[in-house]
């Protein structure tokens, strides 16, 4: 046996023994779950608060951990990207939780009265969540909270392009939770197809319209419920009545942070046209606020994770300028000396035929398109997959209603961009293209609960009236009062 048999050997052995050990704690789990169905409101606080305190615990180890799997991303940017958000929605959670679990009273028809109605909130079972490598943390413990708010069993899979991340976050998890309550599997499994064929009963998926239509498929053979929060293209729209500097400096902050590599960065901007040559002037100006015109030892700046992706970024600006595209860097860029550390990049004179404008960029690169009047650039939107996220740049009331009315979109910031996703009080997701359902607070809990329907019939309540033989005189009596009369003319 050569040396590199041995090793594919090796790696198959480690693959099958992941693989039986996920689904031994897809088994147990599902087993935990159908002990104690239906854990309390303190029971669920409780791993809720303990999840808390141990993000903080963990914030620095944490942060260092995606440093290193980034090679070069801020501590700061990771603990208020990743780690915040966390504990603000654990906070969250731990606030509203008991009001949550509540059965929601409702009315019965007066066909019913003096009967009793209600929705029961349960939890489903054994919840799979799966995690992308660009924020590993956040978009683990984001939907993790939402999971054990309604009471579940959860089983996460994190992306193999964030190991050290992921021992920390199996660590961290360890200390808190049994695997027969939260078990975290990562790079060990080298074929993510097989976390989601396991037979979930809720299935939380982040990451590309592409590989969100393959989850669906498997999750479709076992008829399990999916949420998917997967981009696309983000419009940034800058309309006549706001300040040209205050817009660029706001969306070249939404494609420096994390590289542009987030769902909801800004994915191209909609200027007027003859605003074009100073927006790109305003975007570079504010680069260099932010981090000088040379990034090469600036901490504060984030990597692109690894040369493939860097590869496709950089393809992408080659065909936009081979088409005859202007591209011009916020900062200056040696590839040969600066590794993967790529500064913001605005594209102008974009075509519809060029890459630019076809793919999710997930990058630090802006495309701008020039549009003469809102209703070109409302049109403009419009003929693209609906977004994840739409950025509206506005003072004018009427346009800014205009806009929220004209466009649909997973998600709306206005005036500034991304905020509306760390306000845990309001649902995140996708619409179309950019993904299905929604977590976050209350409508997290309600998405991985199932809203269980009680009828309670009172004890003197003749429903035997409208039990066969059909035709007796009450019978007849709520066909008339209900139904009114059928149109004699229709045959």
């Amino acid at each position: 046996m050569n040396g590199v048999t041995a090793e594919m050997t090796i790696l198959q052995d480690m693959g099958h023994t992941a693989h039986t050990h996920m689904q031994t704690v897809f088994d147990r789990q599902s087993a935990a779950f159908r002990a104690a169905p239906y854990p309390d409101s303190d029971l669920r606080r409780t791993q809720l608060i303990k999840l808390k305190k141990q993000i903080i615990r963990y914030q620095d180890v944490i942060a260092n951990a995606i440093n290193a799997d980034f090679s070069s991303r801020s501590v700061d940017e990771s603990k208020l990207l990743d780690l915040l958000g966390s504990v603000l929605e654990a906070e969250h959670a731990i606030s509203h939780l008991r009001r949550w679990m509540r059965p929601s009273k409702r009315s019965t028809e007066l066909l019913f009265l003096s009967n009793r109605l209600r929705v029961q909130y349960q939890p489903k079972g054994v919840v799979g969540i799966i995690v992308p490598w660009n924020f590993p943390v956040y978009l683990a413990l984001g939907p993790l909270v939402a999971a054990l708010a309604a009471g579940n069993r959860v089983m996460i899979k994190l992306s193999e392009l964030t190991p050290a991340t992921n021992a920390v976050v199996r660590r961290m998890l360890a200390e808190i939770f049994t695997e027969d309550e939260v078990a975290v599997f990562g790079e060990e499994i080298t074929n993510p197809a097989e976390f989601t064929a396991l037979p979930f009963n809720h299935i939380v998926f982040t990451g590309s319209p592409a590989i969100g239509r393959v989850v669906m498929r498997a999750a479709s053979e076992n008829l399990t419920p999916v949420t998917l929060e997967l981009g696309g293209k983000s419009p940034a729209l800058v309309s006549r009545h706001y300040p040209l500097a205050d817009a660029a400096m706001r969306i070249v902050h939404g494609k420096a942070t994390n590289s542009g590599q987030i769902c909801v960065a800004p994915d191209y901007a909609l200027v007027p046209q003859e605003n074009i040559e100073q927006f790109a002037q305003e975007c570079k100006t504010h680069f260099d606020e932010m981090y000088g015109n040379s990034i090469r030892n600036n901490s504060n700046y984030t990597s692109i994770i690894n040369d493939r992706h860097l590869k496709r970024i950089q393809e992408i600006l080659a065909d936009a300028e081979q088409q005859g595209a202007k591209v011009i860097a916020c900062g200056e860029y040696n590839p040969e000396q600066d590794a993967r550390r790529i500064p913001v990049h605005i594209v102008l004179n974009c075509t519809a035929n060029m890459r630019i404008m076809k793919e999710e960029l997930f990058g630090p690169v802006l495309p701008v398109v020039a549009y003469n009047t809102m209703q070109d650039a409302i049109q403009y939107i419009n003929a693209g997959e609906r977004p994840l996220a739409l950025y509206c740049f506005t003072h004018d009331t009427q346009e800014r209603d205009l806009i929220l009315q004209q466009t649909h979109s997973g998600g709306v910031t206005v005036n500034d961009w991304g905020w509306h996703v760390v306000n845990h009080d309001a649902p995140f997701g996708g619409i179309g293209n950019s993904g299905m359902g929604t977590y976050h607070g209350e409508e997290g809990f309600r998405e991985l609960s199932h809203a269980k329907t009680v009828f309670m019939r009172h004890r003197f309540f003749p429903t035997q009236l409208f039990y066969p033989p059909y035709g007796t005189w009450i019978q007849k009596l709520a066909i008339r009062f209900f139904l009114k009369k059928a149109d004699p003319n229709l045959k």
